[in-house]
């Protein structure tokens, strides 16, 4: 049986990195994005090898947009090669950035830069994947429990995280008669580097734990699982739904 290949948007730290390992447990190849740190990446790929599997990253600016097309050239390039096709198996829309500002301080820069990263860049990377996915594939995206719940100065991000949860739906419902799934996960607060590490603060740790009804701020660690399952063959029935991993925020 040949080994399947995930390909992952932001790859190098935080909740990509743990999707990526999670995958590589699981017997899966990795291909990954990053966007500057370059040593990152390099850790990453040396973390899968030691799990057996195949890795490789190439650079990719999601504020950008532009540039989906040749990190996805780069990406099946690079499968033409090693396998002698082009082909993939799960496409893991991850990249992502944060902005904290009320509405009446939100320029418009700040909100196209929201709009690049998290809708216009992943409706065209997966519009320059959709060739390459095999019959079968998945493709999972990133939301956020912001596009349920609303809490101030965060409207750019998650008007753009509820355009995902739409998109995802148009996915499934298009890509069924190839039997390619969409779903689209939405964590919770993390403890990661996102939107500056707010959350890694402890008045701000104290305020979401008080919320989750697990009693604390989630960690990377609690997503890749999640991604991982989204794309086994136990998950082959899920398609077009959110599945919130946020330990019960707001419940």
């Amino acid at each position: 049986m040949s080994q399947k290949t995930a390909i992952i948007t932001g790859g190098s730290r935080g909740l990509g990195r743990d999707m990526a390992l999670n995958l590589a447990k699981d017997g899966i190849n990795v291909i990954f994005s990053y966007n500057t740190n370059l040593e990152k990446a390099k850790e990453v790929i040396s973390d899968i090898e030691a799990l057996g599997q195949k890795a490789v990253a190439f650079p990719f600016n999601a504020n950008n947009p532009n540039t989906a097309k040749l990190f996805m050239s780069k990406a099946t390039e690079y499968l033409m090669e090693e396998n002698g096709k082009p082909n993939f198996d799960f496409l893991i829309n991850n990249a992502g950035t944060g902005t904290f500002n009320m509405i009446n301080d939100t320029t418009e820069d700040q909100f196209d830069e929201m709009m690049n990263v998290h809708l216009k860049s992943v409706y065209f990377l997966t519009q320059a994947a959709l060739p390459y996915i095999n019959s079968g594939g998945r493709i999972v995206n990133i939301s956020s429990g912001l596009a349920r719940f609303s809490l101030p100065g965060m409207s750019s991000y998650a008007i753009m995280k509820g355009a995902i949860e739409v998109f995802t739906r148009y996915l499934a419902k298009e890509l069924g008669s190839r039997k390619i799934t969409a779903n689209v996960i939405a964590p919770g607060a993390i403890a990661t580097d996102f939107a500056g590490g707010s959350n890694k603060q402890e008045d701000k740790a104290a305020v979401i734990s008080s919320i989750t009804a697990l009693g604390r701020v989630g960690e990377a660690e609690d997503v890749g699982g999640t991604v991982a399952f989204l794309c086994s063959d136990r998950a082959g029935w899920i398609n077009g739904q959110r599945m919130e991993v946020s330990g019960g925020m707001l419940v």
